[in-house]
């Protein structure tokens, strides 16, 4: 069953029907509702929009890239990803440092080859990779070239304990997740105020939080009968659900479900929001295999939900299609002779472990994107 693309749809056709024109950082001027949600259920398939073919790979690498806690533009473009470069290239061309800039193309070939340029420009600031796994105590210490000080005084970067410096917030919710799985704290933040001036954008999708239940017996019978070969009916031989409980434990069957809602202050309907959509589908899946739970619902909360002057045609197009059914994400570990963490280990995690299987889409659309 295919409601995402239907709900997204609407939303189109919402913005279209109830917009207000409203200027944007970019110039290029938007038609804008406010406060809006989508909510998918991750048991009808995976979440990628059908009534346009999306880039995959280009979402996975960046999802990636953000749970690396990276924030340079070289793994991106060394994968192929481009979402980032227009971002880049505007820091680096408003440089008061930059006379005669380099073009566009040339710009990336040196992220590419040149390492002392990569470090310069390729860097975003502190963005969504920096707060998420490296959110700075910043009240607490501070950090100059290769020393950092705190109350105590000034030590070397090789000494220190990372903890006492940062904050790894997907660390901490996985660590929570398995050991207080009912706590109302399960969330995650990208917007620093402190940072928001070193950042070439402020987060647009800006925090997440989760939430998990238990199952009942019968959800996780369903589960075990499609990953295990069991009898139909083996349960009917236990006086009580928790026996049967028991043995779904032996089985490794999971015991609870979990459901991820991101919010987003600003919404690129057209061109970014398939994106969030899947990326967050994505995160959830990753974040269920990491706590052996299952991906249950899926939420977007919105705020300014616009679209781009220049992409109302194309809504136009994207709205008049007939959705598919959903395809199904199959996430394949590396070779290693092992099952490993994705989180522990994603130097050994790649976009090509991440397979959608059963992809049927419209065409393309293509949209200029505004930086």
């Amino acid at each position: 069953m295919n409601n995402i693309d239907k709900q997204y749809q609407a939303l189109l056709q919402d913005i279209l029907d109830n917009g207000v024109e409203k200027k944007d950082r970019t110039g290029t001027g938007t038609i804008s509702v406010f406060g809006r949600q989508i909510r998918h259920k991750m048991s009808d398939g995976f979440p990628l929009i059908t009534t346009k073919k999306m880039a995959w790979k280009t979402m996975v690498t960046e999802l990636l890239w953000f749970l690396k806690g990276d924030t340079n533009i070289k793994y991106l473009v060394d994968n192929d990803c481009h979402i980032w470069d227009g971002d880049a290239y505007k820091r680096y061309v408003n440089s008061p440092e930059v006379k005669i800039p380099y073009s566009k193309e040339d710009f990336i070939n040196k992220i590419k080859t040149d390492k002392e340029w990569e470090e310069k420009w390729g860097d975003l600031g502190p963005i969504y990779g920096k707060q998420w796994r490296s959110w700075k105590k910043s009240d607490s210490f501070i950090v100059e070239d290769d020393v950092w000080k705190n109350d105590e005084g000034w030590c070397s970067l090789k000494d220190f304990n990372k903890d006492e410096l940062y904050i790894d917030q997907i660390a901490t919710l996985i660590n929570d997740l398995k050991t207080n799985p009912d706590s109302r704290r399960l969330l995650v933040s990208a917007w620093n105020p402190a940072d928001l001036p070193n950042q070439v954008l402020p987060p647009c999708h800006y925090g997440f939080q989760v939430y998990t239940r238990e199952l009942i017996v019968n959800e996780r019978i369903l589960i075990a009968e499609t990953n295990t070969e069991i009898i139909p009916g083996f349960d009917s031989h236990f006086d009580t659900d928790e026996d049967v409980h028991k043995v779904l434990d032996t089985w490794d069957t999971p015991r609870r479900a979990i459901s991820l809602m991101w919010n987003q202050r600003s919404v690129d309907t057209f061109l970014g929001l398939p994106f969030n959509i899947a990326s967050y589908g994505l995160l959830l899946e990753i974040i269920a295999k990491e706590v052996n739970m299952v991906p249950d619902e899926l939420i977007g909360n919105l705020g300014d939900v616009h679209l781009y002057s220049n992409h109302v045609e194309q809504a136009k197009e994207q709205i008049s299609r007939t959705p598919y059914e959903l395809p199904k994400l199959n996430i394949f570990e590396p070779a290693i002779g092992k099952e490993i963490s994705i989180l522990d280990n994603l130097h050994i995690w790649s976009p090509t472990c991440f397979i959608i299987e059963n992809y049927q889409s419209h065409p393309t659309i293509k949209a200029p994107l505004s930086n």
